[in-house]
């Protein structure tokens, strides 16, 4: 595997940019398991701390015709 496509799938694992990703393969030696703790150790995987919100307050509007529509997305 190529050292893109491990940064590719380290981001898509952790949800954390490019170069932290890149640089946490480097420190690991390329060892995905490791860079991933590494990442998660650096506070950057930011990404599965949000999955586990839920949205529970908050209010969508959807509104329009045949040649416009409005949408709005916020809180109460």
């Amino acid at each position: 595997m190529s050292d893109i496509e491990k940064v590719k799938q380290l981001r898509k694992s952790t949800g954390a940019g490019f170069k932290d990703c890149n640089a946490a393969l480097k420190e690991s030696q390329g060892n995905l398991d490791k860079a991933a703790e590494i990442l998660r150790i650096k506070g950057i995987a930011k990404a599965s701390k949000k999955m586990s919100r839920n949205a529970t307050e908050g209010v969508v509007v959807i509104s329009g015709d045949e040649k416009k529509n409005v949408f709005y997305r916020g809180k109460l």
